[in-house]
């Protein structure tokens, strides 16, 4: 929501002296919840509201409730999160965010229980392709470190655009590495798990004539095509997108959907 706030605050016009503060508020919807290569929706479309607050275009704070419509109570789990980036020069910035989710209590047995993220993150601006190296830590009962690479171009259509209307696109590839489980059996079956609201353990260990190894490798790759249109205060995103896991114990491997308005209060 930080992101999407931050392109919509550029579409003030030149003229008109920006403000320090900023508020905005927002709305969307999405096929499937995919958080640090796990469904955190269960598999199930879920709705979101949401608020943000930027200081100077620097600093973000954000807070959201997500709906899912075959869970009770209303809002299953809540966001919140802050966030700062900095732009050092033409090609290189730096921005650093902790997020964190807590979940319904009579859901933490079916969803998951709450967790902290935080990251520091350097953007490459190479003209042609825009980099964000990312180095993150998830908190869980333990510590789960992960690893992103995002290569990005973002372009806006000239035809469609002018004072008032843009139309902008920004697809992506991005990669995620941390640590996988490999389970082998006596019989031979192997199986490779990645979820990362558990705590792996030692590298190496047996149970029970299973032999299980731990190895950092890459544990998801996704790409999108978050489409913009802004006119004004409002900005609506509609972003098409498909998510590979490299591991087995997920179903949701496959076409994701999400949508989205923004709105500038001041």
């Amino acid at each position: 929501q930080a992101d999407t706030a931050k392109s919509l605050s550029t579409q003030e016009p030149v003229a008109e002296k920006k403000s320090l503060h900023a508020l905005y508020t927002g709305l969307g919807t999405g096929s499937n919840m995919i958080y640090m290569g796990s469904t955190i929706s269960q598999d199930q479309p879920y709705e979101f509201g949401s608020i943000t607050y930027g200081f100077n275009d620097m600093l973000y704070a954000s807070f959201s409730a997500v709906h899912l419509s075959e869970r009770s109570p209303f809002a299953a789990f809540s966001t919140a999160s802050l966030s700062f980036n900095k732009t050092l020069n033409s090609w290189f910035d730096i921005s650093a965010g902790i997020s964190g989710y807590n979940v319904a209590p009579s859901l933490r047995d079916t969803l998951f229980n709450n967790f902290l993220y935080t990251d520091i993150t350097l953007g490459i601006d190479w003209r042609i392709l825009y980099t964000k190296v990312s180095a993150g830590g998830l908190f869980t009962g333990g510590y789960e470190g992960y690893y992103q690479i995002r290569n990005s171009r973002f372009f806006e259509l000239p035809f469609f655009k002018n004072d008032k209307f843009s139309l902008s696109l920004d697809p992506y590839v991005n990669m995620m590495f941390g640590t996988k489980t490999k389970s082998e059996t006596s019989t031979g079956k192997t199986i490779t798990t990645g979820n990362p609201f558990k705590k792996n353990g030692s590298n190496t260990r047996t149970i029970t004539n299973t032999i299980i190894t731990d190895k950092f490798g890459v544990m998801e790759v996704d790409l999108g095509i978050p489409v913009t249109f802004n006119a004004g205060r409002f900005s609506f995103e509609a972003e098409p997108g498909y998510f590979i896991p490299l591991y087995d114990n997920t179903d949701s491997k496959g076409f994701l959907f999400t949508l989205s308005v923004i709105y500038r209060i001041f």
